[in-house]
């Protein structure tokens, strides 16, 4: 790159673990990604190989390292954004995983805490599945030994953060493992069940009450700062890890949504919505939970509400490798139809999410008559992610009491252009997605470059953010209500299917 500074991250997503290159002005100048097997023991449980993530990661940095023609010298600083409530616990001696990695959709552990208010209060999350603390536990629980040996002193848990932090610092090395950062920041922290969302510290009576002992928990530090140095994972020499934010978060900072008011949308695996709230946590009262959306070393944490919905991307992964009904993502948007033909699907399969918060639901397709054809299916599928962010959206509008004008968007997803008009019809608002639509990699690539001085502050981030296109609503109102309506009618019939 002829000596030109840059910065690198890694997006440890659901599905896959990309590494991108950032260079001064915002621009991703190269990129890498290996997907990761998805391992379904039974129904509702879903687990990662956490080693295989580890070694996808450094297969990412090396490729990425690789296409830009890069040396360690060129780097300034190093971030990690990952899958935010997946749960992992290692042997500490040994670096290997005592148990697969409990994904966020995974539900075993759905009635594994009572249900009461403290924890929204304290936490800012509901007493579910979703939260990483309580699958922290259940690995306790259910691996022969494991917590005796925790309690002994000879494991380590945390989210993917975590497992990546202390393999980048050296945990993956033997001669180095001592040296192995066990750290998380304060975004990831937030989504276990565990940490107090205003002081920010780990609360000893609910990790009691979950099951997690302190003592194998990491410490939890800002966002942005001192992360320790890389020493494995892809040649980047002895680089400062300096930014890490849990993924929708960073996906908030990658749209440089750094105001109070400000909201974005991530199509995933899962849809994310995050509204900054400024620097006090506001509560819903409509199904969102309360997040720490970011947090400088030395300042205040800023806070977001957040709605989150299970199934958005992997509802065309499904179609495409369960149902075999399009040959890969990005056909879906000329294999669809023009209308839905009355079709209409509900992705429940872990439950339904923000904002209904219904574990019991599992996944319909209702509507299906003689006439109906792959191409129905494949719109009912497009239109089921906008009714669900148009749920969120009214969650949100009524919890902040701010009338969404337009809807900053990104992920994989928005490159599905009849998706971004569909989603402008079901809002009846613009759409507007930026011209680096993988925000949650940029995010963490920002961040890592702020703690290092590489951007001087957020205003000059809020600069490099740069519009590529946007949409408006073109769809009959009377057409849009009555979608609506019949989508709702849809997801009653969900309901009440699992005891």
């Amino acid at each position: 790159m002829g000596g030109q500074r840059l910065v690198a991250a890694l997006d440890q997503g659901t599905t896959s673990t990309r590494c991108v290159i950032v260079n001064h002005d915002g621009e991703i100048c190269a990129s890498a990604q290996f997907e990761h097997k998805q391992i379904m023991p039974r129904q509702g449980w879903v687990e990662h190989d956490a080693t295989e993530i580890w070694y996808n990661a450094r297969r990412a940095v090396s490729a990425a390292m690789v296409e830009v023609d890069g040396t360690p010298d060129d780097f300034v600083a190093f971030g990690i954004t990952n899958q935010r409530e997946t749960a992992v616990v290692w042997d500490k001696n040994t670096g290997k995983p005592i148990y697969n990695a409990i994904v966020w959709q995974d539900t075993r552990t759905s009635h594994a805490i009572n249900p009461d208010d403290k924890w929204l209060d304290r936490t800012g999350l509901l007493a579910n599945s979703y939260p990483a603390g309580p699958k922290i536990a259940w690995i306790l629980d259910n691996v022969d030994g494991a917590r005796k040996r925790a309690e002994d002193g000879e494991l380590l848990a945390g989210t993917i953060d975590t497992w990546l932090l202390w393999n980048l610092t050296g945990g993956a090395r033997k001669s180095q493992r001592k040296q192995a950062v066990h750290l998380t920041d304060v975004t990831n922290a937030s989504r276990t069940l565990l940490m107090d969302i205003r002081t920010l510290q780990w609360d000893e009576e609910l990790c009691e009450e979950v099951g997690v002992p302190l003592s194998i928990l990491p410490e939890i530090r800002p966002s942005i700062g001192d992360f320790g140095n890389v020493r494995a994972g892809g040649d980047l020499g002895n680089v400062p890890i300096t930014g890490v934010l849990g993924d929708q978060q960073s996906a908030l900072f990658g749209q440089a949504a750094f105001s109070e008011g400000e909201a974005k949308n991530t199509y995933g695996t899962g849809l994310f919505m995050l509204l900054n709230t400024g620097e006090q946590p506001r509560w819903s009262d409509n199904g969102l939970l309360t997040t720490v959306a970011f947090q400088c070393e030395g300042q205040k944490p800023v806070y977001a509400l957040e709605g989150a919905v299970a199934v958005g991307g992997s509802l065309i992964q499904w179609l495409r490798d369960q149902l075999g009904i399009i040959p890969d993502a990005t056909s879906s948007e000329k294999i669809a139809a023009k209308d839905n033909g009355g079709v209409y699907i509900v992705p429940a399969f872990s439950g339904l999410f923000a904002p209904r918060w219904r574990p019991d639901a599992r996944g319909v397709i209702v509507g299906l008559t003689r006439f109906v054809d792959r191409t129905h299916i494949v719109r009912a599928a497009l239109e089921a992610t906008c009714f669900q962010t148009r749920e969120v959206v009214e969650a949100m509008e009524a919890d902040s009491g701010i009338a969404l004008t337009s809807l900053h968007v990104d992920g994989g997803m928005v490159a599905n252009e009849l998706l971004m008009q569909l989603q402008s019809d079901i809002l009846d608002t613009e759409v507007i997605r930026p011209r680096e639509i993988e925000t949650t990699a940029l995010g963490a690539a920002f961040a890592a470059g702020l703690g290092q001085g590489f951007w001087e502050d957020l205003n000059a981030l809020e600069d490099l953010v740069a519009t590529d296109k946007s949409w408006t609503p073109n769809m009959d109102e009377e057409v849009r209500d009555q979608l609506y309506a019949d989508w709702n009618k849809a997801v009653e019939r969900t309901l009440d299917w699992e005891e």
